[in-house]
């Protein structure tokens, strides 16, 4: 048995299902983080004020 972590964008994780599909890899363990690297956050506005949003939803 091997493991293989991985985290990606959401909108990603139809392409990874079919690409593990491809090679008969049945199973699969999905959870819902947050996380910051590179594209560091955004800024959103709320109530007049502007607060900076800096973990952005991963799969």
């Amino acid at each position: 048995m091997k493991k293989i972590e991985t985290i990606i964008k959401p909108f990603k994780l139809e392409a990874l299902k079919d690409a593990l599909h491809e090679l008969n890899i049945s199973g699969m363990t999905v959870s819902e983080v947050k996380g910051f690297g590179r594209q560091k956050g955004h800024s959103e506005i709320y109530r007049g004020a502007e607060y900076m949003v800096d973990f952005i939803p991963k799969v």
